[in-house]
């Protein structure tokens, strides 16, 4: 028996003698709770519940890819697939449900080459800079319904946008 396990059984012994909780807990400056577990594991397991336990789960609902889910990820994955379009996939080929988070943890860990960004970028507005001396105003003019007219004037400098109703259509 380890110093650790004398220690818990000392405590355990004077909880039989004293039935206080608080008392044992209090002069061996350990919680109530964690005394309470030590004495149910006594009382069911004996000297041997003493022990410390690992922290380690017993159980994990986190490891639920098997290897051949793992394949058919990579396999999809081999296709120049995306997370999404993978999850997709699985769904439908193998009735298969899985998280978007899963398929990245699995891929992160197969090392798997990440997706080239295809997109195309729309050009970006060309405007003043703030603070600049240039400064210029752009009026835009929008017809919101039968004879009424909305007037946005924005400053490029300062970033001021005014909004305004007429019933006309000309400035």
């Amino acid at each position: 028996m380890d110093a650790e396990t004398r220690k818990r059984y000392r405590c355990i012994e004077l909880y039989g003698r004293s039935k206080s909780f608080s008392i044992v807990a209090h002069k061996y400056g350990i919680s109530r709770v964690t005394l309470r577990n030590w004495v149910r594991r006594y009382e069911r397991d004996g000297i041997a519940g003493l022990v410390s336990e690992s922290p380690q789960p017993k159980r994990s609902p986190a490891r639920k890819i098997s290897t051949y889910e793992r394949g058919w990820i990579l396999e999809l994955r081999s296709r120049r697939l995306g997370s999404r379009r993978i999850q997709s996939e699985l769904r439908r080929t193998h009735s298969f449900h899985v998280s978007r988070t899963t398929i990245d943890k699995v891929l992160t860990a197969a090392k798997a080459e990440p997706l080239a960004n295809s997109r195309l970028h729309r050009k970006r507005t060309l405007r003043y800079a703030k603070g600049s001396q240039a400064s210029g105003c752009r009026w835009t003019t929008w017809e919101i319904g039968p004879g009424l007219y909305q007037y946005t004037a924005t400053d490029d400098c300062t970033r001021i946008r005014i909004l305004a109703l007429y019933s006309r259509g000309t400035r």
